[in-house]
């Protein structure tokens, strides 16, 4: 598999698994989802809240590389989020209509890149105002891992108010390959 491959079966996983959060999460009372729970960013809610928004945020600088200017159109277009604690949807029905929607967004972008295109070293400012130069396909792959990580915490969130997320690994959309 090439790492274009790569990004694409992680794309899909990341829709994926979003489906699964979201679903178990809709199960739970708006209190229930907003509750400080202790975790970075507080609640269930605050912290779907902050994938979207650290999604939001690597998607538009993503979205200056030049292919990339077309496939991220639409989210370069979007509010530029003002902190990465923002909360941009205060209900889960608000939150993962636009979750889905920022999910094939993401899936068609992927879909898109070359190999080459990932080569690309993308100048960028931090939240911070800190510039970098780094690799573009270190970056889409920190992009993933940062989602993963936060969706790891709300899993174990939802655990807490007795939500089952189900099977989280990605091993599940890894196809069976024939051995030769």
């Amino acid at each position: 598999m090439s790492l274009k491959d790569h990004f694409e079966l992680l794309s899909i996983y990341n829709q994926w698994m979003n489906s699964k959060i979201y679903k178990s999460a809709s199960l739970l009372s708006a209190p229930d989802l907003a509750k400080d729970r202790g975790a970075f960013f507080g609640s269930i809610l605050g912290t779907l809240n902050h994938i979207l928004v650290g999604d939001t945020i690597w998607l538009k600088r993503f979205a200056t590389h030049p292919s990339c200017v077309n496939s991220l159109q639409e989210v370069a277009n979007l509010p530029n989020p003002t902190s990465l604690s923002q909360i941009v949807f205060d209900d889960i029905g608000s939150l993962s209509e636009h979750r889905a929607w920022l999910d094939r967004q993401i899936i068609n972008w992927i879909a898109e890149l070359t190999e080459g295109d990932l080569d690309f070293v993308l100048s960028y400012h931090n939240t911070k105002r800190i510039p970098a130069n780094k690799r573009y396909s270190s970056l889409v792959l920190h992009f993933f891992n940062h989602q993963t990580h936060h969706r790891g915490q709300v899993s174990a969130l939802l655990s807490q108010a007795s939500a089952d997320v189900g099977v989280t690994d990605l091993l599940a959309l890894i196809p069976e390959e024939t051995h030769v």
